[in-house]
């Protein structure tokens, strides 16, 4: 099977699988991660096959939806490329960007994979996750879990560790302070720190006028 025609099968197997799933972590954000993975691809040296399967696969199974479980996502994926005849290496590949391309796997400090096609898919997740796209997901997903947009009486916590980061039912707002205002100064290529540059100014000047809003000042 070429190449081509197992990219294709994979866009199919994706859509199937996360059809009905959380607004955030669906198909569109998938094919967002894609294209995003693309056009920073442009610029690095890196394997587009592993790029492209990595891009697809990276939330076939994001483990806050499997009560924190993250090995569901490499099995699944696993399972799905040797269907496809997919080669050992590549398969190995693929199954580590799933393990190591979500901002959590930034907690584990004895982490030893890296990969010039994991920190393009990196990037590219962590485009999705700021600027305009970022702030819609965020206000989705805690909608999603119940959660109140801003409570002043909570504040950001900004020593988590781990496993305080994924059990996390704090208001929207302080996502922001946690994560995503975090993520412009953790990209790993030039062209993701350009685009990522551009998105954080966005959700400074959005938190900037959500708190004159909320405080009636505007």
């Amino acid at each position: 099977m070429n190449k081509s025609q197992i990219i294709q099968n994979t866009i199919q197997f994706v859509k199937e699988t996360l059809e009905g799933a959380e607004g955030g972590h669906d198909w569109f954000h998938i094919e967002r991660v894609y294209k995003n993975a693309l056009l920073i691809s442009e610029n690095e040296k890196v394997d587009s096959f592993i790029v492209q399967l990595g891009a697809l696969l990276h939330d076939i199974a994001d483990a806050k939806f499997y009560d924190g479980d993250e090995s569901i996502g490499p099995k699944k994926a696993r399972a799905f490329l040797k269907s496809q005849l997919v080669e050992e290496e590549v398969i190995t590949h693929v199954e580590n960007i799933i393990l190591f391309s979500s901002y959590k796997s930034s907690f584990d400090h004895n982490s030893h994979f890296s990969s010039p096609e994991l920190n393009v898919i990196q990037d590219a997740d962590r485009l999705d996750a700021i600027g305009a796209i970022g702030i819609a997901r965020c206000f989705n997903y805690g909608g999603y879990k119940n959660r109140p947009l801003y409570d002043p009486k909570i504040p950001p916590n900004l020593n988590m560790n781990k496993e305080e980061y994924k059990k996390s039912s704090a208001p929207s707002i302080n996502h922001f302070y946690e994560k995503l205002l975090l993520l412009k100064d953790k990209m790993n290529t030039k062209t993701g720190k350009s685009l990522a540059t551009k998105r954080h100014l966005y959700m400074e000047q959005f938190l900037t006028t959500f708190y004159d809003e909320w405080n009636g000042l505007i």
